[in-house]
């Protein structure tokens, strides 16, 4: 039987998990399920925000890792949460070409943190626009190890190996990227303070 339900070590040695899910202990899926769903859904919700999409597109990875484990088509390597993440992104991506949607997502509150809104939690909505609309500015890959990061809550070793980047090149892009997100914060944020105030929007 696997005890406790979510662990926070990042490093954590699933191999015991997931030989016992192979093997049908329900107490081993309850874990996997309990310890990545959450991650999933909100990466996923981040980026579509529709619950439904998002409970959908986690269950169809839940059912894909099930049906792979089962059939004996994942071999343990210590890369099980890149692997689920993979699934995932992939088919958050399928979802979204193919309803032509564009993202439009509330941040996530470490994002907001990240960003240096300087507002408290929940308490400014216009921080959530701005951050959405500074999102969708990024480049796509850019975007993915923004939210791996911080939706997902993978380490920058299993965003590298998900990706298939240099270390140093991911965490460079990651920094650019946290950069580039706070000057359009800032730019989209003093364009709004011009408006309301009826000052010049420099640009326009």
């Amino acid at each position: 039987m696997i005890q406790g339900t979510e662990p926070t070590e990042q490093d954590i040695d699933l191999s015991p998990v997931l030989r016992a899910a192979r093997a049908g202990d329900p107490s081993a899926w309850k874990f996997l399920v309990n310890r990545y769903s959450r991650r999933i859904f909100g990466l996923v919700f981040a980026r579509c925000h529709s619950v439904e999409v998002a409970e959908e597109i986690t269950q169809s990875v839940f059912a894909t890792i099930t049906a792979k484990l089962l059939e004996g088509e994942y071999t343990e390597d210590g890369r099980f949460e890149a692997w689920i993440f993979r699934i995932a992104i992939n088919r958050l991506r399928d979802h979204l070409r193919r309803d032509r949607i564009r993202p439009d997502a509330p941040a996530g509150d470490s994002l907001e943190e990240i960003a240096r809104a300087g507002v408290h939690k929940h308490q400014d909505s216009e921080t959530h626009a701005r951050l959405r609309m500074a999102l969708e500015e990024l480049s796509e890959s850019d975007r993915d190890v923004v939210m791996l990061r911080h939706h997902g809550g993978l380490s920058f070793k299993q965003i590298a190996d998900l990706l298939d980047e240099p270390m140093g090149t991911l965490l460079a892009r990651h920094h650019r990227a946290l950069k580039k997100l706070k000057e359009l914060m800032d730019t989209e944020g003093n364009s709004r303070t011009s408006i309301r105030s009826g000052s010049p929007v420099r640009g326009i």
